[in-house]
């Protein structure tokens, strides 16, 4: 199997050595940049598999690296970046918009200082769950659910499952994103439109009853997780 190309993008160059020497040892083929500039460059030019991003860096700061890796639509993008998973890196007691972060697609987050083995730990988990679920385009399939975008069709267990046309938009617009937090304001404004920002109860509701419809235990969710305070993932 090939090295996984690990970027890792941080103003600390200490910190940058230490990180490749032990991603090496590991297993990975990492890359380094000290600032944002030379990451975006080297993120367009090695597309790797993976970028770990420090948050504060001076001149182009993580959110803004991260925004052109996402290709933002506020943001005008030269060069061209593959889809990559994102870790950011945070200090202690930093202040940070994981909000933020998630609606711009950021995977995970570890906080400084942190060990080595937990920053591993945390790689290996964001690129399997990468390689798991590539953004579909067509349908979803997990377990005994399927679901097939084209024909706008669900089925659990080869059983045709009745939706209304909201529940079908909020599962659809889950699926499309999968092992990654969508922000409850995101499904509000995807599904419903932006008359209903604010309306979470409206989504509760309707995960309810989509719970009810395609898991074998609605209140043991195995497809629908919610993550409290920022929204929910589907696996």
């Amino acid at each position: 199997m090939p090295q996984a190309t690990v970027l890792l993008i941080d103003d600390d160059e200490t910190l940058l050595e230490l990180l490749s020497s032990h991603l090496q040892t590991a297993g990975y083929h990492p890359l380094t940049a000290s600032d944002g500039t030379r990451g975006l460059r080297l993120a367009a030019e090695a597309k790797p598999d993976l970028v770990v991003l420090d948050v504060m860096m001076p001149g182009m700061d993580g959110w803004q690296v991260c925004e052109r890796l996402r290709g933002s639509r506020d943001v005008p993008v030269e060069r061209p970046y593959a889809p990559v998973p994102i870790i950011m890196l945070t200090a202690k007691g930093e202040e940070i918009d994981k909000l933020r972060g998630f609606r711009l697609g950021v995977d995970d987050y570890v906080t400084k200082p942190f060990s080595f083995a937990e920053l591993t730990a945390r790689i290996g988990a964001v690129l399997a769950r990468a390689a798991y679920s590539l953004t579909p385009t067509h349908g979803f399939a997990s377990g005994e659910l399927t679901i097939d975008f084209d024909q706008r069709r669900v089925t659990v267990a080869g059983q045709l499952v009745e939706l209304t046309p909201i529940e079908y938009r909020l599962l659809e617009t889950l699926a499309r994103h999968p092992n990654r937090t969508v922000p409850a304001e995101t499904l509000l404004a995807e599904v419903w439109g932006p008359g209903y920002a604010g309306e979470v109860e409206h989504i509760k509701h309707f995960i309810w009853t989509l719970r009810k419809k395609i898991e074998a235990d609605p209140g043991d969710a195995k497809h629908i997780i919610t993550e409290r305070g920022f929204g929910y993932r589907f696996e």
